[in-house]
């Protein structure tokens, strides 16, 4: 009677082996001991290849064809030895490695390719040629983005991509494809994603690959056809989104639609930095880390109502076509579709296997489509954060699912292993490490599915019932009330971020430490004691060690500050150490907050001057931050009064301070304590009006050369090529220690010139994310060619100077020691 019980036993285990066989997710094959399967990195190799070869193609774009086919065959060639090695190991045989090489080198040659021929089809666009010529066109286009509001260089424009159909500029009219980016009036805050439109304005060079052309000053969009009926859905339900959280404060009334669509446009500036100092920035952004976790909630809840295998899979894809057809689909977006695509692999059968297959075809796909994700920071981040869901999930949830409900230790290990994997990425973007990240990712993720649902219920339901979707509205901002208090608390523990360094051997070091952290966790986390002292290790370092103080990274700012450039955004604001407590101020960013908060931070009370190099907003509109509780003897300016708007608001200001406002005068030299100041440029010494329109201003900024601790800096405002000419020409033989980039690093550089000022350091000045493209990558890199270290406000903050040991040779000069300060 017991014959049959033990051959039905046997038949289970061996059914079980084979099932564990299959899966090949590196458990042991069985009862029998066969071994486990190695993982297949054929797909993820072939994804790298891709990924390599856009990387080559920008490279070859930035070098010349030579350097880049230098830096292709060098890829092509790592390429080979990991395709070849995966190749014989896996298969053994000549074939096999023929095969998956020359897969590898076909994928990175159209991927190269692709961007090749996308970048050759911008630049021999009429569009590109009449933009160097900064012709006047006029454009009949396809609205292609959101509206978007900014504080332009003109004052305050709305910023939309327009895809273009036909050109007239020059008496020529011309039908051809294109993208432009429209800096416009007021009036296109109203222009719909999807209708034609006719504008006019005066065409610029962008310094964006893809788009051809910027579109300056433009008029009031004519309306030519409305957009189509999808369009309209997806603005209606936008905009109903809105209105559900329209009642609730500030704060949760930006984050709801930031959360539900990525439609940031109305979230508090304090919550966004709250939001990058916890590490919840993705909640904000259509990411592949947002979709990952809002697409677990969803798989969570079918879960708990039964449902299974596949049908899993299902859910979650249905949750990600959803959200992108409510997200639009933009680059971005489709790029955070196929991470949360991926992500839906990291927590079902056999998950490491099917995660990393995933992976590949997924950066291959996005990379053949997009060639230029290759080289931009979101797709670096979302391709390793998937990375990490995928590789360090599952070890992570399964070592604290022994003392732990499996759903808890999933919603732990998700968050942990995509902010280890993204760590080093985000150290070399802020120049900090994020302690807190993990801690606020647990914590808010329990809100996210929620709100999300909340939200995009509550603009459905109102489409129909305004009054239930603002009932909805209302569960929903509570929701994301609790995200906003754990990110306000959390940016404000003393340990919350420390600052990180930026240089090769500190990266180095950061990769080092997240590796072994990701080996040794799971093994940490799988007993409960370990796991809970881990905690409270985490809790103690939170709580007691204070921010910005790791050797090498961004720290406070140095008592003997000589020069800082502060951090004031997409905009200039430097300040020169005149004695304690004092400093020259030259520019003011475009945010009197930022400004007024960094002279505050390095206890500036007295400005005995303030220099505006020209009138652009982002070089003036910080004035009153300036003159906030400040004494401040005299303002200074160029002499080219454009645009007249930033002229009359820097007038206004100065006199309700009582502050004189003064021209820089040509060739003087003079002294402010222990700064000596010398104007280079501008030779104009009387006020004129200049082109009117603003495109005058940046070849009349003033040009200072300042000494300061016995460091030569060389300031350039927003000055162009035929400005920099002039400079040249008129003081032949610049030798500088610090150079201010000019025009926030611009791709229209005179290199040659700027590196014969022979800078040791290069500042440039710029926001995060900007449109303009600033610093451009061959100005930065060509810098760096010639010697100069480059520093950017966007990704090192803000940035001090002192005077380090003379120089050697016997010029006297002190060499400067520039670093982040935080």
């Amino acid at each position: 009677m017991r014959r049959p019980v033990v051959v039905r036993d046997h038949i289970e285990r061996s059914d079980q082996a084979g099932a564990d066989r299959k899966a090949g997710a590196g458990r042991a094959a069985g009862p029998s001991g066969g071994p486990s399967r190695p993982h297949d990195l054929r797909l993820p190799l072939l994804g790298a290849a891709a990924w390599l070869g856009g990387v080559a193609a920008v490279h070859a774009g930035s070098q010349g064809v030579r350097g880049g086919l230098a830096v292709a065959l060098a890829l092509a060639g790592v390429v080979t030895l990991a395709s070849g090695w995966v190749a014989r190991g896996r298969h053994g045989h000549r074939a096999a490695v023929l095969r998956l090489l020359g897969a590898c080198l076909l994928l990175a040659a159209a991927v190269a390719a692709g961007t090749v021929l996308r970048e050759h089809a911008v630049q021999s666009s009429p569009l590109h040629g009449w933009a160097a010529e900064r012709a006047t066109a006029e454009l009949v286009g396809t609205v292609a983005s959101d509206p978007r509001r900014v504080e332009g260089q003109w004052g305050p424009q709305v910023v939309v991509r327009l895809r273009v159909e036909a050109v007239t500029s020059r008496g020529v009219s011309r039908r051809l494809g294109g993208t432009v980016v429209v800096l416009g009036e007021p009036a296109w805050a109203d222009a719909q994603l999807g209708e034609q439109v006719r504008t006019r304005g005066r065409l610029a060079p962008s310094d964006d690959g893809p788009v051809a052309a910027l579109l300056t000053g433009a008029r009031a969009p004519e309306r030519l056809r409305g957009p189509d009926v999808w369009w309209r859905a997806s603005a209606a339900l936008r905009a109903s989104i809105r209105d559900a959280v329209a009642h609730r404060p500030p704060a949760q009334a930006g984050l709801v639609p930031a959360l539900v669509d990525g439609d940031d446009a109305g979230l508090p500036a304090e919550v966004e930095e709250d939001f990058r100092t916890t590490g919840l920035t993705h909640l904000t952004a259509v990411s592949g880390t947002n979709l990952t976790l809002v697409v677990g909630a969803l798989l969570l809840l079918a879960r708990t109502l039964g449902v299974r295998r596949h049908w899993l899979t299902l859910v979650g894809a249905a949750g990600i076509v959803g959200f992108v057809l409510l997200a639009r689909t933009e680059p971005s977006v489709l790029r955070a579709a196929a991470m949360g695509t991926v992500g839906l692999f990291a927590f079902g059968p056999d998950p490491r296997r099917r995660g990393l297959r995933a992976l590949g075809a997924a950066v291959t796909a996005l990379l053949l489509l997009q060639p230029a994700l290759a080289v931009t920071p979101g797709f670096a981040l979302s391709v390793l954060a998937t990375a990490g869901i995928v590789l360090l999930g599952p070890p992570s949830a399964a070592a604290l699912a022994r003392w732990l409900p499996r759903g808890l230790a999933e919603a732990i290990a998700v968050p942990t292993a995509a902010q280890l994997a993204c760590t080093p990425i985000v150290a070399v973007l802020s120049a900090e490490v994020s302690l807190v990240a993990v801690v606020a990712n647990l914590l808010a993720g329990p809100a996210v599915g929620p709100a999300t649902v909340l939200g995009l219920l509550g603009g459905l339901v109102g489409l129909l019932a305004p009054p239930a979707g603002s009932l909805l509205g209302t569960g929903a901002g509570w929701c994301v009330g609790w995200i906003v208090t754990v990110a306000e608390r959390g940016a404000a523990l003393p340990g919350a971020a420390i600052g990180w360094g930026t240089g090769a051997g500190a990266v180095a070091a950061l990769v080092l430490l997240c590796a072994a952290v990701a080996l040794v966790l799971p093994v940490v986390l799988r007993r409960r004691a370990w796991g809970i002292g881990l905690a409270g290790l985490l809790v103690v370092t939170l709580l007691g060690v204070p921010g910005r103080v790791w050797p090498g990274g961004a720290g406070s700012v140095p008592e003997d500050w000589a020069l800082v450039a502060c951090d004031v955004g997409q905009g200039d604001a430097f300040v020169l150490a005149t004695s304690r407590g004092a400093g020259i101020v030259v520019d003011t960013g475009p945010d009197p907050e930022a400004v007024d908060r960094c002279l505050t931070t390095l206890g500036v009370r007295e400005v005995p001057l303030v220099v505006l190099t020209h009138l652009h907003a982002d070089h003036v509109d910080g004035l009153a931050g300036v003159l906030r509780g400040r004494r401040v003897s005299a303002i200074e300016t160029t002499a080219v009064l454009d645009p007249p708007s930033g002229a009359l608001e820097v007038q206004r200001r100065a006199d309700e301070a009582g502050v004189p406002l003064t021209l820089a005068p040509f060739g003087s030299t003079r002294s402010f304590g222990g700064v000596v100041v010398q104007v280079l440029h501008p030779r104009e010494g009387r006020p004129a009006p200049g082109a009117g329109d603003g495109t005058s201003a940046n070849d009349a900024s003033v040009v200072l050369l300042v000494e300061v601790a016995g460091m030569r800096v060389l300031l350039t405002g927003d000055l162009e090529p035929p400005g920099q000419a002039r400079v040249a020409h008129a003081v032949p033989g610049l030798d500088v220690d610090v150079l201010k980039v000019p025009h926030h690093g611009s791709r229209h550089q005179d290199l040659a010139w700027l590196c014969s000022t022979t800078p040791t350091v290069a500042i440039a000045s710029v926001g995060a994310d900007n449109d303009y493209g600033h610093p451009a990558p061959a100005t930065t890199q060509g810098l760096q060619e010639c010697g100069a270290r480059v520093l950017r406000t966007d990704r090192d903050g803000m940035v001090a100077c002192t005077a380090g040991p003379p120089a050697s040779g016997g010029s006297g000069r002190a060499a400067p020691s520039c670093e982040p300060a935080g």
